[in-house]
């Protein structure tokens, strides 16, 4: 695991997508995982100024996102799909049929979720999967206590993170309970992975899936168990770490 810890939330994003664009420039046809949430926001911000001001070309990337709020159709303002159409996709050149994102509103959810690790098996797997981590540890919505082993499912949000998501929604009536989300053994085989994490809300979970022992009970401490991880820190939520 290499740990790089920057000054600030801004220096965050351009470390992020610089990792990112490198890796769109090496590839013939580069698959990136992508996550949502409030982290990724500015990653995604500087991906599109490459983009529009340096020519970062997506025509031949494949994204797979990590995962969707189960009911929600992929319209509807609160979903993932329409957090990433807003914030990268429409902003980027990349091809619509070269998109995945979990359907949330899928008639059969576990067929979907089977067909979903099809096409990531398809396109040879993931070559580098940017995630965030939440306050208990969870990654995608693998809350604490999922398997490692575990593939592409449906999950029952931790009441932590049902409260954490609470600001995103006008009516407590509207907060999703369950999700779809990349299990974390499809999620450590992605060739590389890039965890960021930023402020001081932070510095705990961070302090323990870096320095801790691997535990079912932290799923990013899976981390430790892959060859390539980079994680990314600003100064806040690296407080913690007794080395840095």
């Amino acid at each position: 695991m290499e740990l790089i810890v920057v000054s600030d939330y801004d220096e965050l994003s351009k470390t992020a997508a610089s990792l990112m664009a490198k890796e769109i420039k090496e590839k013939e046809r580069p698959v990136l995982g992508l996550a949502t949430g409030s982290t990724p926001l500015g990653t995604y911000k500087e991906l599109v100024r490459l983009h529009q001001e340096e020519g970062l070309d997506f025509s031949k990337v494949v994204t797979f996102n990590l995962d969707e709020y189960i009911g929600f159709s992929p319209l509807d303002r609160n979903s993932y799909n329409f957090y990433m159409w807003e914030n990268l996709f429409f902003e980027v050149n990349i091809k619509r049929q070269n998109v995945y994102i979990p359907k949330g509103d899928a008639p059969n959810s576990e067929e979907f979720c089977k067909w979903y690790e099809e096409e990531i098996k398809r396109v040879g797997g993931i070559n580098l999967q940017l995630l965030g981590i939440g306050r208990d540890g969870h990654i995608g919505f693998n809350e604490p206590g999922s398997s490692f082993s575990d593939r592409t499912h449906v999950k029952k949000l931790a009441d932590v993170t049902i409260r954490d998501n609470a600001r995103f929604f006008e009516k407590i009536e509207d907060i999703p309970h369950y999700a779809m989300t990349m299990g974390i053994g499809t999620i450590l085989e992605a060739k590389k992975i890039i965890l960021i994490a930023n402020g001081e809300h932070k510095a705990r979970i961070c302090a323990e899936f870096i320095e801790r022992p691997v535990t079912k009970q932290v799923p990013a401490s899976s981390m430790q168990l892959h060859s390539d991880v980079t994680v990314i820190l600003d100064n806040a939520a690296a407080s913690r770490l007794r080395k840095k």
